[in-house]
């Protein structure tokens, strides 16, 4: 696997954990419907999160969580919009992001609750 599959894969982790230590419910993750990825879904306080989690070894080029662009905005609200309709579920619905820059003298991890309306 590549290097940067597992980094991905790390930050997914360590984001879950996270979640979790806070007490969210982790329904999902890596969530697939047609070309979209939706990486955590997850209940909180009878809202239903999404949460995408972006990391980098450096925030030299921008934090992560300003590589959200309005493409993948479109796609995770149509993903989302798929789950509820087959889980049957009718609960308000967050969208979050995860951003984590971690190297070998940093780890920084933020999470940005109600990062973006997807309309």
């Amino acid at each position: 696997m590549a290097e940067h599959n597992d980094f991905g894969r790390e930050s997914e982790e360590a984001a879950v954990h996270y979640l979790e230590d806070l007490g969210y419910n982790i329904l999902e993750r890596n969530f697939y419907w047609q070309n979209a990825e939706i990486d955590i879904i997850a209940e909180y306080n009878n809202l239903l999160v999404v949460v995408e989690v972006k990391s980098r070894k450096s925030a030299y080029y921008g934090e992560p969580y300003s590589f959200v662009n309005p493409q993948k905005i479109k796609l995770l609200a149509k993903a989302i919009n798929q789950y509820i309709k087959v889980k049957e579920i009718d609960k308000e619905i967050r969208f979050d992001i995860i951003s984590i820059v971690k190297n070998s003298t940093e780890y920084h991890l933020e999470h940005i609750e109600d990062a973006f309306f997807p309309f």
